[in-house]
């Protein structure tokens, strides 16, 4: 005898009250374990857009993207002629504060050399740049359109490219400009400072520094062999791509998701609890059912089932529904939201074991039930 669908009929409202509030909680859940797979996204994206296999920094540095690294830019010269490398090409990245549409706008400008390893790989709309002044690659977070303008520093460039997916650690968009204009942005000084520096004889003659050179590397020879090889220099220091991404993850991101990791297990310990109250209320609230179940010569296996359906059926409609909400929404959301299948199915497991376990509460207190209850007694 099944108790569980006819009980849900007779308090319909309440039953689907009740799932939406599980449904909204579960998805709080679930998008924080989005969010947490979404800034790992993130912290790649920028790395594995541009594809290089090794990074050659500064001495004693895990830049550019961990720390500071500045090196001369003929550095790539030195690179490229290492037997094995393919392809070598110098990139600077610097963060600026931008307007766009009378709005704020903070931007990763990558600067690259044309024909070069640096620039995106894949484009989703327009071409790429073909001209040392004034274009640029945006991605499509930035709300560019091809042909618009975006003032960075004291020069004005225009999209000819839009790519996607190509952010920072911290979510910011990325742009993309040749090496001779992102030098020209990082280092040239506004007219004033360009004569007081004159005047006091400190202007800068030197200008062609880079934050690294990166290497493609024939398939053929272990990168981590080129990588040895720079490192016995002295003067400068090799990442392969397996060393930028640890990085990335384990040093630039750690604290945030460490955090967010902490969250989502407060919130999968909130849910637990509530789930238990939720289920423990509405079998307190058919105490008297129960009793009358019992007078009737119910056997117990038919009220913990009752019980016990009626938990995982709360807890299957709560989840799918906080599932749909959050891939819905998830598209509202500032950083990017990453749902991945196994996520999803260890999650749908926790909540299930959580709904077994919560129903104990409920089944504990109907087994206690005195028959006599459904006469008007104790």
């Amino acid at each position: 005898m099944n108790l569980a669908l006819p009980d849900i009929r007779y308090k319909l409202g309440r039953f689907v009250l009740t799932c939406i509030g599980l449904s909204l909680l579960l998805g709080v859940v679930i998008m924080m374990a989005g969010i947490f797979r979404g800034q790992t996204a993130d912290a790649l994206a920028l790395s594995q857009a541009i594809g290089a296999d090794l990074w050659v920094v500064e001495s004693g540095s895990k830049g550019p993207f961990a720390e500071a690294s500045r090196i001369p830019g003929d550095t790539r010269e030195m690179v490229r002629r290492i037997q094995g490398v393919e392809a070598a090409g110098s990139i600077t990245l610097q963060t600026v504060q931008v307007g766009s549409a009378g709005k704020p706008l903070r931007l990763q400008v990558v600067g690259f050399e044309l024909g070069r390893p640096g620039g995106p790989k894949t484009l989703i709309a327009g071409r790429d740049i073909i001209r040392s002044n004034y274009e640029l690659i945006a991605d499509r977070q930035t709300g560019l359109s091809l042909g618009d303008t975006l003032k960075l520093g004291r020069r004005v460039f225009t999209v000819v490219g839009l790519t996607s997916g190509n952010v920072t650690a911290s979510g910011d968009s990325v742009v993309y400009v040749t090496l001779r204009d992102a030098q020209f942005l990082q280092f040239e000084l506004a007219p004033p400072a360009t004569r007081r520096e004159t005047a006091r004889g400190a202007i800068r003659t030197n200008t062609d520094l880079v934050n690294a050179v990166i290497a493609r590397v024939s398939p053929h020879i272990p990168v981590e062999v080129i990588a040895g090889d720079i490192r016995r220099w002295k003067h400068l220091s090799a990442l392969t791509a397996a060393d930028q991404q640890t990085i990335l993850t384990t040093a630039v991101i750690e604290r945030a998701s460490r955090q967010l990791g902490l969250f989502m297990s407060i919130l999968t310990i909130v849910s637990a609890v509530i789930i238990a109250l939720i289920i423990y209320t509405l079998t307190m609230d058919k105490l008297r059912e129960i009793a009358t179940l019992k007078l009737i010569g119910a056997p117990d296996r038919t009220i913990i089932g009752l019980i016990v359906q009626q938990a995982l059926l709360m807890g299957i409609i709560g989840f799918f529904g906080g599932t749909a909400f959050v891939f819905l929404g998830r598209g509202l959301f500032p950083k990017r939201v990453v749902l991945m299948a196994q996520d999803i199915g260890m999650l749908f497991a926790i909540v299930v074991i959580v709904c077994l376990l919560a129903s104990t509460l409920g089944v504990r207190a109907a087994l206690r039930v005195d028959p006599a209850r459904a006469l008007g007694g104790g």
